[in-house]
């Protein structure tokens, strides 16, 4: 029996309390539906900067009513303690995914950026710590790992940020540092590679790749490609994270925490195979237009190429990866096209 496995029986077992923040976001969301079919209690945040409504709604049709009555929903924003102190009050583990995330964001807007992932990150770290909370694990990033150009990425080595985005996640990771050192305070950093799935947005200017070219695709649209299409990325489907975030919060194991976890296959895929996935999967069920994708510059602030060594989170979390990138996509498309 697998390690995940092991602990869900574990929670279906002796039920605890959860707290999600960001829950009405893509993978706030994933983790909401995970723990409330595993008969959790979870209270959810939200102020719906990048998340929505509906995706709660979608959790909803998916859970019983007896499971969707151990839910409850909390609007405010985290960069105000008296609200992560209100949240954080009687909670287990924090699974802590609120966030402005996207590169071209933080560079646009990088005092925006800063609230959200700084000032919010300490708020909730000191409510939580407050709050005695047993475990706080939190979404961390690989583009903490900046300019450093050696493959695959190991959690201990990291080269310069090359974003206001990227800063602000290293930071938090410093921050969590601090307060264990300081404090005895528990946490663990997910470092997520490109996730993506069900509920992920293909709309507005910070779309994520994957969810916006889906939707092009699927709608017989123009792609475009930053690049010749040979940058590669590792790309994560969210079932995978959720279990990473779950095993974190969950794990016995002195070792295993206040530690930082790269959360991604372990594999790298070029836009260009990218493109042709995506393609092939969505014409399994619709007919579409072959439209050559369009190549434009290389976005400033991103990296060329980014894989993970998932060594750290198997060895001491139990971490097994459920999906591989065409089966993720495989799965995204049937969510999309229904």
């Amino acid at each position: 029996m697998s390690q995940y496995l092991k602990v869900k029986d574990s929670l279906l077992a002796e039920p605890k309390t959860w707290l999600i923040t960001g829950v009405a976001g893509f993978i706030g969301s994933n983790l909401l539906q995970e723990l409330l079919q595993l008969n959790q209690t979870v209270v959810g945040a939200d102020n719906f900067s990048t998340g929505y409504d509906f995706n709660l709604t979608a959790v909803k049709k998916k859970v019983t009513k007896k499971q969707w009555s151990r839910f409850v929903f909390n609007k405010g924003d985290i960069s105000k303690i008296k609200f992560c102190k209100l949240i954080c009050k009687d909670v287990d583990y924090v699974l802590h995914q609120a966030a402005l995330g996207s590169v071209p964001r933080s560079l646009k807007n990088p005092l925006k950026t800063n609230n959200s992932n700084i000032t919010g990150f300490l708020s909730m770290l000191v409510a939580a710590r407050d709050s005695n909370v047993k475990n706080f694990v939190y979404a961390a990033s690989s583009s903490t790992y900046g300019d450093h150009k050696a493959l695959p990425k190991r959690e201990d080595r990291i080269g310069n940020p090359l974003s206001p985005y990227a800063i602000t996640k290293y930071v938090n990771e410093l921050y969590a540092e601090i307060f264990f050192k300081s404090y005895d305070f528990n946490s663990i950093g997910l470092r997520y590679f490109n996730v993506f799935g069900k509920r992920q947005s293909p709309n507005g200017a910070y779309a994520a790749v994957i969810p916006k070219w889906l939707s092009s695709i699927a709608n017989s649209e123009p792609v475009q490609i930053n690049g010749d299409g040979s940058t590669s990325r590792d790309f994560c489907y969210v079932d995978n994270a959720v279990q990473a975030n779950i095993l974190a919060a969950c794990t016995t194991s002195k070792k295993a925490l206040n530690q930082i976890y790269n959360v991604a296959l372990g594999d790298k895929t070029t836009l260009n195979d990218l493109y042709k996935i995506i393609v092939q999967e969505v014409s399994k069920h619709k007919a579409i237009d072959k439209i050559s994708p369009k190549y434009q510059d290389f976005r400033d602030g991103d990296v060329k190429h980014s894989q993970a060594d998932i060594s750290k989170a198997k060895n001491l979390l139990g971490y097994r990866p459920t999906h591989k990138i065409r089966p993720g996509i495989r799965e995204l498309v049937l969510w999309y096209l229904n």
